[in-house]
């Protein structure tokens, strides 16, 4: 039996006061704190916050990685607690897309293959995955480095073919922890402007981040301590 694909609404993630507890040898610690949160097609957010108040956990959680321990996360309308592991896995490959402050990149394989990546793993073929790997590279403006390893590009280079390949499978849904934290501040606002970028194209764009210039370009900025979102 084959398992429907999820319909499309304008709120894509609706948490509705969910927190994440971790069983520590000391006893459990509750890293994020009764958040009641929506994401919506096209919006642009980011997350500010002091390291260890939850912010990555929460991204997690939005990414539909990690599920809450209490509250209800739904990924349109689909309670995400309540996918299978498949499930789940099929629901970020399709539908998410993730870039992370250091690039994650493999390093035995050109750039254009890391694109590839997720294209492969979502069962398209390989002339059609050769096709759009060229032309989001020519999106980032890497089309020149496209057999180039990890080793032979900067850092920002590096990043934005991050990006390419979180945009592979034409996710709904961005999401960026600290995009900009491993790169100079000239190649950060190039970083930031190619994100705006994809956001102003439809995406919906969440970004965890310290950097207030790069959160002052978000549409909403959302503030968490102690696990809870402050505003």
């Amino acid at each position: 039996m084959t398992t429907a694909e999820p319909v499309v609404h304008d709120v894509i993630v609706d948490a509705q006061g969910v927190s994440r507890a971790f069983a520590m040898p000391a006893g459990p610690v509750t890293a994020v704190r009764d958040v009641t949160l929506q994401i919506r097609s096209g919006d642009h957010v980011a997350i500010r916050g002091p390291s260890g108040c939850g912010k990555s956990t929460l991204l997690h959680m939005l990414g539909c990685v990690d599920a809450p321990t209490t509250g209800t996360l739904l990924f349109d309308s689909q309670d995400v607690s309540r996918l299978s592991d498949a499930r789940r896995s099929r629901l970020r490959l399709r539908h998410i897309g993730f870039v992370f402050q250091r690039f994650f990149l493999l390093p035995m394989l050109t750039a254009s293959e890391n694109v590839e990546l997720p294209m492969s793993e979502a069962g398209l073929a390989r002339d059609a995955r050769r096709k759009r790997a060229g032309e989001l590279l020519e999106y980032v403006g890497l089309s020149a480095r496209a057999d180039h390893r990890p080793s032979q590009l900067s850092g920002g280079e590096m990043q934005r073919v991050a990006i390419a390949r979180a945009l592979a499978n034409g996710p709904r849904l961005l999401l960026a922890d600290e995009p900009t934290g491993e790169l100079d501040e000239a190649t950060g606002a190039q970083i930031a402007s190619l994100l705006d970028q994809v956001n102003q194209s439809g995406t919906a764009l969440v970004i965890v981040t310290h950097d207030p210039t790069l959160a002052g370009r978000a549409t909403r900025v959302l503030s968490m301590r102690d696990g809870r979102i402050d505003d």
